[in-house]
């Protein structure tokens, strides 16, 4: 089974010998190619629908793999034990519904060692969540995939308050900006090409609340400069 490049890197974030527990699993590529390729022992993939779970059903039973992975309806981590996973995975969703995922299953998250997210948006607010609520980003990656760029992380449980992240940091991720990751720069670029466009548009607008928010766009667009800066 040959993944995409999103799916690639979100399972090479899954450490080996694992049990897995991917929370909305859709398709149950994942589990299915990480067994397949002997880097964990079995799974557990839910889903909040029936539909999903038909479809890693049938994808499951094709590879002879029922043995190995388990299939839940669930909300969430709502069926998931203490001590039955030792990754927890949630991609695919926007980062608010990660976030209240990750809130509403806290206490069982307590019991795995660690816990990949891949969030389709608000990245921001995800990071913000992490860094204030016992999580320990250990390693973040973005990959652009069939044109749309994405951020995979692996947290972990930490009593430690943590450092706090800048905004800058928050909104880029400070791993990413550490190893000045060829993809955010390549998205960075992109964002300013937007962000001109805009403010071209604005620019020809005369109204109050045009200028405005021009002021707003070339503020935004001097920070990315700074940042790219970086990147030289």
């Amino acid at each position: 089974m040959k993944l995409s490049d999103r799916l690639s890197v979100v399972a090479d974030f899954v450490s080996k010998n694992n049990v897995l527990c991917d929370v909305g699993c859709d398709h149950g590529y994942i589990p299915i190619y990480l067994i397949k390729n002997g880097i964990i022992p079995s799974a557990i993939a839910m889903d909040i629908n029936a539909g999903p779970l038909k479809r890693a059903k049938a994808h499951i039973l094709e590879e002879h793999l029922e043995d190995k992975i388990e299939l839940r309806l669930s909300n969430g981590l709502e069926k998931l034990a203490m001590n039955e996973a030792d990754t927890v995975l949630i991609a695919g969703m926007g980062g608010e519904l990660i976030i209240n995922i990750l809130e509403a299953g806290k206490d069982v998250l307590d019991s795995v060692d660690e816990v990949i997210l891949s969030p389709h948006s608000e990245w921001y607010s995800v990071r913000e969540y992490l860094i204030h609520s016992g999580f320990l980003i250990v390693r973040e990656e973005m990959i652009k995939d069939a044109g749309k760029y994405y951020v995979v992380m692996k947290v972990v449980r930490t009593a430690d308050a943590g450092d706090e992240y800048s905004k800058i940091e928050l909104s880029y991720g400070r791993h990413l900006l550490q190893s000045k990751n060829e993809i955010l720069k390549e998205y960075l670029l992109n964002q300013i090409d937007k962000l001109d466009n805009i403010s071209f548009n604005l620019s020809e607008k005369k109204s109050e609340v045009a200028f405005e928010r021009k002021s707003e766009i070339d503020k935004e667009i001097c920070e990315i400069k700074e940042i790219l800066s970086r990147f030289f």
